[in-house]
């Protein structure tokens, strides 16, 4: 156990730092002016030299590279995560207001396309070749291919603009006091933007666990039971979904990634306050520190799904456990 924990956490460790030196390292090659991008134009040019040289020093414009990271990274190991030059407040205050409703938005989306996904997939198996599988597998080719943000268009237009069952956008109502926003004008918020979120992870979770049922059905167990007189759905429920809980297991893990990725245009969709958002204003602004900052956080989600999948095959198979013991 020792040894497995210290294995992870160098792998942590070293994400961390391929992660930070890659954001630092895209952000110095992106073409974006920061001073330009922050004051526009028209006030750059009617700038003083003096002016533009002040804001170069306090964007960092012309500091290299090796010396604004190690700047950065030295101050992080002191739990300092720097000053978001955007927003103008701290980059772990950022993070932590945005963080809520990111997270809240992205496990409403993550539960609800693994459950869906699952039951479609192992549907669209067991009824292989049946108008059921030809019609769960249409949806999710047209999902698959459909961009996130036209998925959110579609369903802001629809539903929103055309039907008005939901806000136009934001987590709160426009206008109302933050003392009296209710749960329900939260869950009216964030309702559209993880009905959009879930839609499109559905396709994926679908798609693998429908591959997997289908092996599982024609596999010689499977037979034998069916050779005993068993219904097609009891020897599914009986036998098959034993041998799918680690490939969804697996995928709804994996998803972690793809749920955060797409929750970045999700939230400029529905101009959606969480990190999504915050992360397309730090790199079109060229806040280093909040990109930077964002992107860890966001990594060690990722990090953490993945070892939670491996934590957890050893509880749903035993084997596993007998093979990480034996190495």
């Amino acid at each position: 156990m020792a040894k497995y924990i210290l294995h992870n956490a160098l792998r942590f460790l070293l994400l961390m730092v391929a992660v930070s030196v890659v954001v630092f390292t895209l952000v110095s090659l992106s073409p974006v002016d920061p001073v330009q991008a922050n004051v526009g134009q028209a006030a750059l040019l009617s700038m003083s030299p003096e002016k533009r040289a002040q804001l170069d020093a306090y964007w960092g414009v012309g500091t290299p590279l090796p010396e604004r990271y190690l700047s950065w990274a030295s101050a992080l190991v002191q739990g300092d995560m720097g000053t978001s030059l955007r927003y103008n407040a701290p980059v772990a205050q950022v993070i932590a207001s945005r963080a809520v409703n990111s997270l809240a938005l992205m496990a409403i989306a993550w539960v609800a396309s693994g459950v869906i996904g699952f039951l479609l997939g192992v549907l669209a198996g067991v009824r292989r070749g049946s108008l059921v599988d030809k019609l769960v597998k249409s949806y999710c080719f047209v999902l698959a291919a459909s961009p996130t943000f036209w998925i959110g268009l579609l369903f802001l237009m629809v539903f929103a603009v055309g039907l008005g069952w939901f806000p136009l956008g934001f987590s709160v109502p426009v206008g109302k006091a933050a003392a009296d926003v209710t749960l329900l004008d939260a869950l009216h918020h964030i309702a559209l933007p993880a009905i959009t979120l879930s839609v499109v992870g559905v396709a994926n979770v679908a798609l693998h666990t429908r591959e997997k049922t289908i092996d599982v059905m024609e596999s010689d167990y499977v037979r034998f039971a069916r050779a005993r007189g068993m219904a097609t759905w009891q020897v599914a429920r009986c036998h098959g979904l034993r041998n799918l809980v680690l490939p969804a297991i697996t995928l709804q893990f994996a998803q972690i990634s793809e749920i955060f990725g797409g929750s970045v245009l999700v939230e400029q969709v529905f101009s959606y306050p969480g990190l999504g958002q915050a992360a397309v204003t730090a790199g079109l602004g060229g806040d280093v520190a909040l990109l930077a900052g964002i992107a860890l956080v966001s990594a060690a989600l990722v990090f953490g799904g993945n070892l939670a999948a491996n934590v957890l095959y050893g509880v749903v198979d035993p084997r596993m456990r007998r093979r990480g013991g034996a190495r």
